[in-house]
């Protein structure tokens, strides 16, 4: 019955719509519901037909309105609404940005969208096409017909570079190599477009500054018959003498503070002083010229070439201390067929301070607000190293839930210094467009859990960052300290720790040092690609040397201590695999799997708590509260009583799928599931179930839900609901819990309904 009043509403609220956006058009108009091209002829293969029509449906002109699964949403949104009376409010704002007016079939011109499907049929080398337009009219409703007969292909017969005595024909000969222009190809006017732009980048780097592809001429002989054609490539004859000769760098200067209103109001021209190859142009003495010298790629007598050219402007981008960076190339007047090359770097203010007030939420209903102060020096030393002092105080309570009056109160600090290079005892050189870093932390934070206990947190690290390009990062630390001490420990903790000891490793002395590592992989920028990655992997020690040399073993009970603390020892690794799968314009597939691993040893049984592996909450398993699943098929007591569930683990499988799609506007849409669980390495007899096991697998937890994202550009608000279909502290067979969902039961949807609020995607 529910089905059957389904599928009624549904067909009827479709028939309403349709109705009701034919009723407003005006008298004497149809609304335009799209183009569509028929590809006839035996000409072309079948499996191409699809996907040549596809493409010469994305020049028909006007598109029209956005329809889905046969309703116009957005047009029936600017019907209801109406003309608003003021040009502002909210029925203004629905009508401009949420609905759409209708696209009327008197403003399609047939013939006009007829010679745009012919011309690019001829551009892709069907030269003999022939296009024809109709129309078919249903209850005011108009589709336009285009039925193209694009006859047979031609194909690139032969491909030459013609050549003279001249060393821009000479240069332009040794890239043909690498011509976009292949024997056998179809003729396509977008790769010839290509290969011109091609060339003259590879002229570029041969010291061609003043040629461009403007200069190039491609010509096609199509008489040549059997449906080829000739491609000649040459230089015009037009082409100035200048753009023909190879050009070298002459004198490189530098002036690393200059402003308009400066260089105006200066009528004496500035000393220059020399280092190596460069005039640095700084009065003030504000920078050591070192920084120069790094950054510069060209030298006195170098050819120029492009790569050079945008690599030097790029590294002093990424010094992050000036605010604009131009550069300016001349024809020098004293050294022939070279440039003087000036750089004007525009520094911004050298200190700085940001307030900034944060509005924090998680899935154990704790709700607050974060306030940090953060001071920035951007030139420190003088040598473009950034100095960041950052101070913080925040407020966590739970306004929602069992777990009220246990706020979470924090404040702290932290400096960071980073140096534009390498300190290291040995020269290293990049090639890379981004400044490699060195890096300095030092840390600490305070935390009191209210009634409960108090942290005190102090961390120090030492290490480099840097980038091959712009899809690859690794960060490298040579160490990391991390000390973690607990006070003021209540009585009311005390008691559940000795119901539940695991609560204990919350406090417990925590001393961590040892190097990481990092690496990163995106190519999520580049969105025109239908399948882009993300992947980070890390590697984490800490101990290890200390362990070896004081021979620490805990099974034996050799228990060593540094400053009355046992030390950590462990080996840790991390990977975050994620797919994005492009499926349009406004829709995408995202996926992630998460596996990771620690290993203690030696000193330790466990890894340290701030260093194991957690599982759930709105990143992560949505559908089950932060850090209550597991460990394995283990149930914590701690998420039936008062306290919040805090489960850890040595080890951890995470899988996402999350259908993304536009709405409307601002509004987005997704589905998603997640699976996952963490386990422990090593038995606990307090933790039955918690070990990890050939059966790992089917102690995964899983759930599904839904959710809206607000794009407000500045952030994403996100908003999930979701619900378990996999429980795994069930008994085995129990596990799935399909049969249980129950939306219409209000105590269903109270015990298993989970509501995330956060800000930006969960990956």
């Amino acid at each position: 019955m529910k089905l059957k009043i389904t599928v009624f509403l549904t067909l009827t609220l479709m028939i309403l719509s349709a109705c009701s956006n034919i009723k407003y058009l005006p008298k004497g108009e149809q609304l335009y519901i799209g183009g569509k091209v028929k590809i006839e002829g035996k000409e072309v293969a079948k499996k191409k037909r699809k996907q040549l029509a596809k493409e010469l449906e994305t020049v028909l002109r006007p598109k029209p309105n956005f329809s889905f699964l046969g309703l116009r949403p957005k047009l029936y949104i600017y019907n209801i609404i109406g003309k608003p009376k003021k040009n502002k409010g909210l029925k203004h704002w629905l009508r401009t940005k949420v609905g759409e007016p209708p696209v009327l079939f008197s403003k399609v011109d047939l013939d006009f969208n007829t010679k745009l499907v012919q011309n690019r049929l001829e551009n892709r080398g069907y030269f003999n096409a022939q296009t024809t337009a109709d129309s078919t009219e249903r209850n005011r409703r108009v589709k336009s017909i285009y039925t193209a007969t694009p006859g047979k292909q031609f194909l690139i017969r032969k491909v030459e570079f013609i050549e003279d005595s001249s060393a821009l024909t000479t240069a332009l000969s040794i890239t043909k190599d690498k011509t976009f222009l292949k024997v056998g190809d179809p003729y396509d006017l977008d790769a010839i477009k290509a290969e011109r732009t091609r060339i003259d980048a590879r002229l570029k780097e041969k010291g061609f500054y003043f040629f461009g592809p403007d200069y190039l001429i491609v010509q096609v002989d199509s008489t040549v018959g059997d449906h080829q054609v000739d491609v000649f490539v040459k230089v015009k004859q037009k082409t100035p003498l200048k753009a023909k000769e190879i050009y070298t760098i002459n004198n490189i200067s530098i002036y690393p503070n200059y402003t308009i209103a400066r260089d105006s109001s200066n009528s004496k021209p500035e000393v220059g002083m020399p280092f190596g190859d460069f005039m640095i142009y700084d009065r003030e003495n504000k920078f050591k010229p070192q920084i120069f010298e790094r950054s510069m790629t060209f030298r006195k007598g170098d050819i120029y070439n492009r790569t050079d050219h945008n690599l030097a402007l790029n590294r002093l981008v990424n010094l992050g201390t000036f605010k604009f960076v131009k550069n300016n190339f001349t024809v020098s007047d004293s050294v022939q067929h070279s440039l003087n090359t000036t750089y004007y770097l525009t520094p911004l203010p050298k200190k700085s301070i940001r307030l900034e007030l944060l509005g924090k939420t998680n899935s154990a209903n704790y709700t607050g607000s974060e306030l940090n102060i953060n001071w920035s020096n951007r030139n420190t030393f003088r040598g473009a190293e950034l100095l960041t002092i950052s101070v913080f105080g925040g407020l966590e309570a739970q306004v929602s839930g069992q777990n009220k009056g246990y706020n979470v109160y924090r404040i702290g600090t932290e400096a960071n210094l980073f140096w534009p290079r390498f300190i290291v005892p040995f020269k290293v050189n990049s090639s890379s467009a981004f400044v490699p870093k060195t890096k300095a932390t030092l840390g600490y934070e305070f935390q009191n859990r209210t009634n409960l206990y108090s942290l005190n947190s102090f961390k120090t690290s030492f290490g480099y960052i840097w980038k091959e390009n712009v899809r690859k990062e690794h960060q490298f630390n040579i160490t990391e300290i991390n000390y973690v001490n607990s006070f003021n420990v209540s009585n009311l903790y005390n008691q559940q720790v000795l119901q539940n000891p695991t609560l204990g490793r919350v406090i417990e002395k925590q001393l961590i040092f040892g190097p990481n590592y990092s690496f990163t992989f995106t190519n999520t920028t580049e969105t025109q690609k239908t399948n882009t990655f993300y992947y980070k992997g890390s590697m984490d020690l800490s101990g290890n040397v200390a362990g070896l040399i004081t021979g620490a073993n805990i099974k034996n009970g050799n228990i060593k201590r540094i400053f009355d603390v046992a030390f950590s020892q462990y080996v840790k690794t991390e990977n975050d695999f994620r797919h994005y799968l492009k499926l349009g314009d406004n829709a995408q597939l995202a996926s992630r799997i998460i596996v990771g691993a620690g290993l203690p040893y030696g000193n330790s049984t466990e890894l340290p708590f701030i260093k194991q592996f957690f599982i759930g909450g709105t990143n992560s398993i949505r559908a089950f509260r932060a850090r209550s699943i597991g460990p394995g098929s283990y149930f914590s007591p701690t998420n039936s009583n008062s306290f919040l569930p805090d489960q850890s683990g040595d080890l951890k499988l995470e899988l996402n799928t999350e259908y993304r799609a536009k709405l409307f506007s601002i509004v987005k849409g997704a589905l998603f599931v997640d699976a996952g669980n963490i386990w422990l390495l090593n038995n606990n007899p307090l933790k039955p179930g918690a070990q990890i096991s050939k059966e790992f697998l089917s102690e995964l937890g899983a759930g599904v839900g839904a959710g809206l994202r607000f794009d407000l550009s500045f952030l994403i608000l996100r908003t999930d609901l979701a619900f378990p279909i996999r429980r795994p502290y069930l008994p085995k067979g129990q596990r799935w819990v399909f049969g249980d969902i129950d939306f219409g039961s209000p105590g269903w949807r109270q015990e298993n309904l989970v509501f995330n609020l956060a800000i930006g995607y969960p990956f």
